[in-house]
């Protein structure tokens, strides 16, 4: 004897269960779409942060060494462009590059270039000692 568990019910309750379905779809797929351009923007971010970061430790050191030369070791060095070698251990966390300490008479340029192009730039500063 077969029993038929549909027979007592109204069609429309039976075709109903499909919409659910469809309105789950229809609200992932909205989802989805609204987080995938977040996703793109903190990967983004995360680079321009990271570019930052590195600007900032660039940018301490050559500021700490700077120091160093303007307290009297200027003195040590001759005229004219040079390969500086910095004493931070805080240099080991930057991309690689290349300090540089140019001397004319009494004024200090000391620069910190990446060697491929990052998009940080050059970190400089200047100084004139008396």
């Amino acid at each position: 004897m077969k029993i038929n568990l549909y027979k007592n019910r109204p069609i429309t309750l039976h075709r109903k269960h499909g919409w659910l379905e469809i309105d789950l779809l229809v609200g992932m797929a909205i989802f989805g779409i609204a987080i995938l351009p977040l996703t793109f923007s903190f990967t983004q971010e995360r680079q321009v942060l990271r570019m930052e970061y590195f600007h900032s430790v660039a940018m301490e050191i050559v500021d700490g060494e700077l120091e160093v030369l303007t307290a009297g070791d200027w003195k040590n060095f001759a005229d004219g462009s040079r390969a500086y070698t910095v004493h931070a251990n805080a240099a080991d966390r930057l991309p690689p590059g290349h300090f540089q300490l140019i001397k004319n008479g009494n004024h200090l340029r000391l620069e910190w270039n990446a060697d491929e192009h990052q998009g940080i730039g050059t970190v400089a500063r200047e100084i004139t000692v008396k």
